[in-house]
């Protein structure tokens, strides 16, 4: 009996949504196994030559075969957008903003989160090694390795940060479903984007935004549980109370 009121302790502060090591750290936990298996099981299909590269070449093939000018220009302008540039653009006006408002742990997490991901991301392209898709007459063309996709890393990145730090706001759940969707459909656009303009396979772009999930999980979760460790410890926050992580 010991034991098991023992394990229903740790079971209630596990999930628990105060403390330190409660609740925001086993989903935090939760989501970093299940996506970076996502992505071992994508990488080892990928380097394997399993079924899934032979739809990778198919649906580049038929992106396009149905190519469109129009939507062509639709898609240059999203992937443009979310590219190095933009991307930097938009995390230094994020970055700004939170330095503005004093919340500093945020600020903490955009400039660990988008940078460092994107990093860590340079470093897997030339890891896998992975070359480009090759079409007839390419819309777009580029010499880099294509495994994993930096767009999507990116857009994971940023529009996850952005999507946290909104929910955060907002205690009300359909305007938090509001915002997870808005920020999953960005960051969908960009994939579609990379795989419409022939740059990047299906597996690309499923592969980053599984590297994009680890990597802004254990950022948002290592800077909570810093946060909870001070607050506990009765360290002052540097973060303002309009602004909770």
């Amino acid at each position: 009996m010991p034991s098991n009121n023992l394990i229903k302790r740790f079971l209630a502060a596990r999930l628990s949504p105060e403390g330190q090591f409660g609740l925001h750290l086993t989903v935090g936990l939760v989501l970093i196994v299940l996506a970076g298996i996502a992505f071992g099981e994508i990488a080892e299909d990928v380097v394997e030559g399993d079924t899934i590269t032979v739809i990778d070449v198919q649906l580049a093939h038929w992106f396009r075969d149905r190519a469109t000018e129009g939507f062509t220009r639709a898609m240059l302008f999203i992937t443009h957008w979310n590219g190095i540039t933009g991307t930097g653009v938009m995390t230094a006006l994020l970055a700004g903003w939170f330095a503005w408002r004093k919340a500093y742990y945020w600020l903490i997490v955009v400039l660990a989160t988008v940078p460092g991901g994107m990093l860590l991301n340079v470093v897997l392209k030339h890891i896998f090694r992975r070359q480009r898709p090759s079409l007839d007459d390419p819309l777009l063309t580029l010499s880099t390795y294509s495994f994993p996709s930096g767009h999507t890393v990116a857009a994971t990145l940023f529009y996850g940060v952005l999507a946290c730090y909104l929910v955060r706001r907002n205690p009300q759940w359909p305007r938090r479903v509001l915002i997870v969707g808005a920020a999953c459909a960005m960051v969908i656009l960009v994939a579609l984007s990379r795989m419409y303009l022939g740059v990047h396979y299906l597996s690309d772009v499923m592969a980053a935004s599984m590297e994009g999930a680890v990597w802004l999980a254990v950022c948002v979760t290592a800077v909570s549980t810093l946060h909870r460790r001070r607050l506990a410890h009765g360290r002052p926050s540097w973060s303002e109370r309009r602004d909770p992580i």
